[in-house]
């Protein structure tokens, strides 16, 4: 991971997206990672995923030397929580660190249906997003404390241009809670009829992992409407003014749902993949092990 984040300080907010893609559809079982086949349609061309997840290759890269040394014993689902708590707590990213649980299997299928099913989307309201997070066990604080994850990355303006414009023609009336010279920004960002994959920053420091994502919340700052509505709603409200005050709060909050959002499981038979990308006795992952 430190090599990743000395290459491409992007790919920490990258690998730490890829637990919540993962965990939220059917548990932490690496199903994310698995590429479609003749006979499955994977999760990576998910509504929410595709054009959108990147940094797989760390992954593989990890995996790949952990098989050189310890064959068959560290799961593609254990990697990526590991990844993903590394990506925060190196100090080139600067946030906290926690102890996780190790022991999880790697799924023998995935499933694109269930994943646009469940993954929020950006423009996501806070009444959605607590139904969601109630469903998985998690609670508010959870919810406010994991959407922290968004002190680190970008957002493409195809998730952003409907807060902006009315079918990506005509700019919208003033939505009160977008500070107007920030909408500005924006609307400079992301113009009428712009390249949808253009990303800014979902917070005012989009590489280091602090508390600003919640400052900017309070300012009306927020990229995406799903971050926003977080200060606008009364259940959240409360959680998004004490993080902005108190960082220390917001990574021991952060790290705590971490640990609940790596918990989550399918309860579905597993393995350890030697691949990835692949289940084991596939025809690809034969074919992988005679190339290698």
């Amino acid at each position: 991971m430190k090599q990743s984040l000395l290459a491409e300080p992007r790919s920490a907010a990258s690998v730490l997206r890829l637990q919540f893609h993962d965990c939220f559809v059917n548990g932490c079982d690496g199903s994310l990672l698995l590429d479609d086949t003749p006979t499955m349609a994977g999760e990576k061309l998910a509504l929410a995923n595709i054009n959108s997840l990147r940094s797989f290759e760390v992954i593989d890269k990890i995996k790949a030397e952990l098989e050189q040394s310890c064959p068959g014993v560290v799961s593609c689902a254990d990697i990526v929580i590991m990844a993903a708590r590394d990506a925060v707590s190196l100090i080139q990213t600067g946030g906290p660190r926690w102890e996780v649980k190790l022991g999880r299997l790697d799924g023998l299928t995935a499933s694109r249906a269930d994943s646009d099913a469940i993954m929020p989307s950006p423009r996501a309201n806070a009444t959605t997003l607590i139904d969601l997070f109630a469903k998985l066990k998690l609670s508010v604080k959870d919810l406010v404390a994991l959407s922290g994850s968004h002190s680190i990355g970008r957002a493409r303006c195809f998730s952003i241009t409907h807060r902006l414009y009315d079918d990506q023609t005509v700019a919208r009336q003033q939505d009160a809670a977008i500070e107007p010279q920030f909408r500005e920004e924006l609307m400079r960002l992301c113009p009428v009829n712009g390249y949808q994959n253009v990303t800014g920053g979902l917070d005012s420091t989009p590489v280091v992992f602090d508390n600003l994502y919640f400052k900017d919340l309070v300012v009306g700052k927020g990229v995406l409407n799903s971050d926003q509505t977080l200060y606008t709603s009364p259940e959240t409200k409360a959680y998004v003014e004490e993080f902005s005050r108190d960082e220390e709060a917001f990574f021991q909050a952060f790290a705590e749902g971490m640990i609940k959002l790596g918990d989550l499981q399918s309860g579905q038979p597993g393995e350890v993949r030697r691949n990835c990308r692949v289940v084991n006795g596939s025809p690809a992952a034969a074919m992988n092990n005679y190339q290698n």
